[in-house]
């Protein structure tokens, strides 16, 4: 069996019988074995994986052709997934085993896949390294030229995705982007991560942070399976208030198709402070673009300077409201020690959160607070409204994508994740905030690799429902990087 199978190969694989769907899924739990040290997933049920393989291999005997049939595919834990433990790596979630699947899940069962198991993230999805898990940390394969003894983490907060994928323990997988948790550890990891148009993915049955922000996203190893992916996904949900009813196209088909005439922006504002090899890297991404047709030009978006204090208030505002459920009454973890109700909220609350989740919950009860209202949270709103005119009436009536990098930096290891304030690791999301602020999809597509042999992510950013453009664009990117054979040059542990 050939490793670094695409969505596109196991099929493929599967329907000329060169191996079984009960193979195929007993690879990769032999290589979640064998990298436990990775601590990509928190939850397997290794009876559960087989039997749901069985079934597929029962299918496609019957002749059935689902676009992911008898396909292993990770689930970050922030999806419901019914009989099978669902945590959002937190303890105070951590025995909760759901009775209901979500939409998404349900979307890519009703598809063929197979789920292979619950993978790592941070603690209901904050954070921008995977470093705040109840079920500790979790790493990437990849390793420094500089630093080979430095282990380093996948990003945040759909890390376990981002490593299950790019060290091929599973074939692909779902993570959420609430300001860039799929895009951002996508690009650290060497893989392809999609945010869809908000709506476009039913958030019923995601363990929520912010609902105005959340989103269900895709983690792959190539644009044609995150085309795959999202026509899987994606549909109209009646149980999510906020699903939008339109028609989901056949998205793989804009993979490879031209985007001669495409007119592609450059924000400026996110190249203000970027390192040398970060500017070759959009330098070399607007080259491959222009080769294909498209013409280059140079926008300016002045509020985005304003997307990540904006983020930093909505956000834990939201969350501040989300998480107040949690309380050991009616479920979650109860403490054992309290003697009246105020104690059981107080105890129940500081022992099951983790540090970062208590910060962004009294950062966000602070902003809703009477008389810190109106001057926080009702102004972040203004602004956040200000931004994504800017991008409809400004940058994309002007231009049809814009180009920027995913992240600033490379991946950073787990010494430097731990000793960084929070106000440097929220800046790691500088550039994928806005497009959450605004709703609007993004895709981050590797293009090369750092002077220190790490992965470097483009980002492509569209107006509502363009996802089609996007993969059209990202696969122009994916070709002319010809990344697949620069990821052999890694170096892994």
């Amino acid at each position: 069996m050939n490793n670094f199978l695409t969505i596109a190969d196991a099929r493929r694989g599967l329907k000329a019988g060169k191996f079984s769907a009960v193979e195929l899924m007993e690879y990769y739990l032999r290589m979640i074995d064998k990298h436990q040290d990775l601590n990509a997933f928190v939850t397997i049920n290794y009876e559960m994986a087989i039997g749901a393989a069985r079934e597929a291999d029962a299918r496609i005997a019957r002749g059935d052709d689902l676009p992911c049939l008898g396909v292993p595919i990770a689930v970050k834990d922030l999806f419901c997934t019914k009989g099978l433990r669902t945590t959002a790596c937190s303890k105070i979630l951590s025995e909760f085993v759901p009775c209901y699947e979500s939409t998404v899940t349900s979307n890519l069962l009703r598809n063929g896949a197979t789920f292979i198991g619950k993978t790592n993230m941070d603690e209901f999805a904050m954070g921008s390294a995977n470093i705040t898990s109840y079920f500790g940390p979790c790493f990437l394969r990849y390793r420094r030229k500089s630093n080979g003894s430095m282990r380093l983490v996948p990003g945040g907060s759909s890390g376990g995705s981002a490593t299950a994928v790019a060290s091929d323990l599973c074939v692909a997988a779902i993570g959420s982007d609430t300001g860039g948790s799929v895009r951002q550890p996508a690009a650290f990891s060497g893989i392809v991560g999609i945010k869809p148009t908000y709506g476009l993915c039913s958030r019923y049955g995601m363990v929520a942070f912010a609902s105005s922000l959340d989103q269900a996203g895709s983690m792959t190893k190539t644009v044609e399976d995150a085309a795959i992916m999202l026509k899987a996904m994606a549909g109209y949900d009646c149980n999510d208030s906020t699903s939008a009813n339109v028609e989901i196209p056949n998205y793989p088909d804009y993979v490879g198709k031209s985007i001669r005439g495409t007119r592609i922006g450059v924000v400026k504002e996110y190249l203000d402070g970027l390192t040398p090899e970060f500017l070759e890297a959009i330098k070399k991404a607007e080259g491959w673009l222009k080769d294909a047709g498209c013409e280059i030009v140079e926008v300016s978006i002045k509020t985005l300077t304003y997307a990540l204090p904006t983020y930093y208030i909505i956000a834990p505002a939201e969350a501040s409201s989300n998480l107040a459920r949690y309380d050991g009454v009616r479920y979650s973890r109860r403490s054992e020690d309290a003697n009246n109700i105020d104690d059981l909220y107080l105890n129940s609350r500081s022992e099951g959160f983790g540090e970062e989740v208590q910060r962004r919950i009294m950062t966000g009860t602070y902003v809703l607070s009477a008389g810190f209202y109106d001057a926080y949270y009702a102004k972040a709103q203004k602004i956040r409204k200000m931004i994504t005119d800017d991008l409809h009436d400004n940058a994309f009536s002007s231009v049809d994508l814009l180009l920027t990098p995913t992240t600033p930096t490379t991946a950073f290891g787990i010494e430097e994740s731990n000793s960084m304030s929070p106000i440097e690791m929220y800046l790691s999301d500088i550039c994928t905030v806005s497009a959450n602020i605004a709703g609007v999809p993004a895709i981050s597509v590797p293009a090369c690799l750092s002077e220190d042999g790490l992965p470097i992510g483009i980002q492509l950013i569209g107006p509502h429902f363009s996802e089609g453009a996007l993969f059209s664009a990202a696969g122009v990117i994916e070709k002319a990087a010809a990344f697949s054979e620069l990821r052999k040059t890694i170096s892994v542990s």
